[in-house]
């Protein structure tokens, strides 16, 4: 059964119960109306006006939603529609929308509060269901919404009751919703997306609101933008994409022939490269699954104070229920998975940095509930390298700025077209000079200068053969674009001292001086200047850096080599604007979590030279032998140390010789003066 099959079944299987439903919801927001009539429960009673008329909004839009229904309408219109849909989370309606925790408990008190704006958000789902056409999981949502209300109506509210009703989907995790998301994931027939991109005309701006998510200005402006970029450069980057994908396959010695599927994320407006980078992987073999578009950003102020909901039914036996549920549902969808080669992957980049504010009215997780989060993390990880194991597959990431970036938005872009369209055969064997000498190092020393505190010794593996056997990869344009670094798995016991950035952002958000200390490869201790006092820049590592674990070990050491994406950062002072993805190829950098190799330690690599990377596992990972249960931690954030903060890297070998890599902010060793060039041609 395909995914449309999927959904017209259960579309006619809950046709009667959709109707029922929309009519008796229409009675509620009509009975609604009047809060007064509700004296005892009046914030309640408008709660369900509020999200009742927004979910008949969301029935109308349902039936309407057809080709024609955007090619009839205006540019103003669909956008004043549009932006209907999210107007309750954008920062200017925020503070009066249930959707914030803070409001929803001034409204209807602690948590109440909490709750229904868990409910709330969580009604956002009506928008990409009615695009899909998905009305079976509208009715199930509608028969939610109901049952809560009629327990509202007829008595006092009763949280436990409440929220065993509001929670009980997400909870349930039944195996019918789990195959349904994996068959979005990897069926072929969920055309929805692409349909629009390969049919569309896509000089007419109308065809953004097809997609369901939040469209701006930004987004329509850098659709014009790519439409009006020569042909040529569109389909020499969609190529070079492609080719970067393959690539992936060759480097880690996977076989791409025996995979015929693709997965693509990417943010609506670059639809013209996406277009192109269809038919390019078509070429090779791959049939491309859109499964996300992504919409503007509406506010980061919002997911982050919902990032915790689920400590609303983080229990027990939800554990079981997904180490049952989830393996059931890849099952049912092995024909799909065993197709899948991997995904590619847009991110932009340009956004004002973002320093959330902590809520007291936000939903936290208890000690249990974090061990619970670590135990629901492995079994889903586990599940999902059986179906998709990571040595049958690979990605590929990309990132552009958009409009957000300022005035000079499109020089930024043609630079960091430039940047990413960077050539191997230039780098690789510069590279390889770095690793050569890494190689003869018992660790690499990694010191700050001026005001960075950075000390740090990063303990290398022993290698046995140096003849054969190299500790770091030659990284160049494949799973990650642009090009540009050697990286490696430090040894644990040995690696030790202080890591300070001055200014960061990770995961989206922003530290202040943050420091590491790490003893023997694992945190220690750590510190930020992000609030007033000690404790809450504490909670905010714990809960952004380290969470759900209390430590995390350091599993990559890496040294960028892209001194030209350096150099466009600095000319057009945007390095606080880019994503990890450039900023890692631009200095030394540090994962904090799981090495680069999770999953496939087993597997043998090489560089491009012939050497074995052997440096695959760490103290950590090999565990895994005994105890996959502690070998993991389930995430990787990269911070990197950019150029002008370093006084030297140096590799440190057992008999005493110093070979230094970098010195005051230039590659230093013989071999690698061309990474030297951007630099000494901007500041001269």
């Amino acid at each position: 059964m395909t995914i449309k099959n999927l959904y017209n079944e259960e579309n006619q299987n809950s046709q009667e119960e959709y109707k029922k439903s929309i009519e008796s919801i229409k009675e509620i927001v009509k009975k609604t109306q009047n809060f007064e009539a509700y004296p005892d429960k009046k914030e309640f009673i408008e709660f369900f006006y509020d999200l009742g008329t927004f979910i008949l909004q969301m029935y109308e839009l349902e039936k309407n939603i057809k080709p024609e229904y955007f090619s009839t309408r205006s540019t103003f219109e669909l956008m004043e529609e549009n932006r209907s849909f999210f107007e309750t989370i954008l920062p200017e309606g925020y503070d009066t929308s249930w959707a914030n925790p803070t409001y929803a408990v001034q409204k209807l008190g602690d948590n109440f509060g909490q709750l229904f704006s868990y409910f709330f958000i969580n009604s956002r789902r009506y928008i990409t269901y009615a695009f899909l056409h998905k009305r079976f999981a509208m009715a199930e949502w509608n028969e939610v919404f109901i049952e809560a209300f009629h327990l509202i109506e007829n008595k006092m509210p009763n949280l436990e009751e409440l929220k065993n009703v509001i929670t009980k989907i997400d909870s349930l995790y039944s195996v019918k919703d789990q195959q349904i998301r994996l068959m979005e994931t990897y069926d072929t027939d969920f055309d929805y997306y692409k349909n629009i991109i390969e049919d569309a005309d896509l000089a007419d701006e109308r065809y953004l609101f097809r997609f369901g998510c939040y469209i701006n200005e930004n987004t329509i402006r850098i659709a014009k933008y790519l439409q009006s970029l020569p042909k040529k450069k569109i389909k020499d980057l969609a190529d070079f994409m492609a080719d970067a994908y393959e690539s992936g396959f060759v480097a880690s010695d996977k076989d791409m022939s025996k995979k015929s599927t693709i997965m693509l994320i990417y943010p609506a407006g670059f639809e013209r490269i996406i277009k192109y980078l269809l038919q390019a992987l078509q070429s090779k073999g791959l049939k491309a699954i859109v499964r996300r578009v992504i919409g503007a950003t509406t506010n980061k102020q919002y997911p982050y104070d919902h990032r915790f909901d689920r400590a609303l039914y983080l229990e027990e036996g939800l554990v079981s229920r997904i180490k049952k549920n989830l393996a059931k549902a890849y099952d049912l969808c092995k024909d799909y998975t065993d197709e899948y080669s991997g995904l590619i992957y847009f991110e932009t980049f340009g956004e004002e940095p973002f320093s959330p504010r902590t809520k007291k009215e936000c939903l936290k997780l208890n000690e249990n509930q974090q061990k619970i989060v670590q135990q629901i993390q492995q079994i889903a990880s586990q599940i999902n390298y059986t179906y998709t194991p990571r040595e049958e597959t690979s990605f590929s990431i990309i990132s552009f700025p958009t409009p957000e970036i300022g005035d000079k938005f499109e020089e930024i872009f043609n630079d960091t077209y430039a940047i990413n369209m960077l050539k191997n055969e230039v780098y690789e064997p510069i590279q390889q000079k770095i690793i050569d000498a890494l190689d003869t190092a018992e660790y690499a020393h990694i010191k700050g200068k001026g005001s960075n505190e950075t000390d740090l010794k990063v303990q290398l593996p022993k290698i046995s053969n140096p003849e054969k056997q190299t500790n770091f990869v030659n990284c160049t344009a494949d799973v990650n674009i642009p090009l540009g670094e050697v990286f490696t798995t430090p040894q644990l016991k040995g690696t030790t001292g202080i890591l300070h950035i001055k200014d960061t952002y990770l995961k989206g958000l922003r530290f202040k001086d943050l420091k590491l200390t790490f003893e023997d490869g694992f945190v220690t201790d750590y510190s930020c200047l992000n609030f007033d006092n000690n404790k809450e820049n504490k909670k905010y590592i714990e809960e952004n850096i380290l969470f759900p674990h209390k430590t995390l070990p350091m599993g990559e050491f890496a040294i960028g080599t892209n001194t030209l994406a350096y150099i466009v950062a600095q000319k057009f002072n945007i390095l606080h604007l880019l994503p990890v993805l450039i900023i890692e190829k631009m200095g030394p950098h540090f994962a904090v979590g799981d090495t680069c190799f999770t999953f496939e330690e087993d597997k043998q690599v090489y560089n491009p030279d012939g050497k074995e990377i052997v440096a695959r596992d760490n103290e950590k990972t090999i565990q895994r032998k005994k105890d996959m249960s502690k070998a993991y931690t389930f995430t990787h954030i990269d911070i990197t140390l950019p150029y002008e903060s370093i006084g030297h890297i140096t590799a440190v070998s057992k008999n005493g010789i110093n070979i230094d890599i970098l010195r005051d902010e230039r590659f230093v060793l013989k071999g690698t003066e061309k990474l030297n060039e951007p630099l000494n041609e901007y500041y001269t």
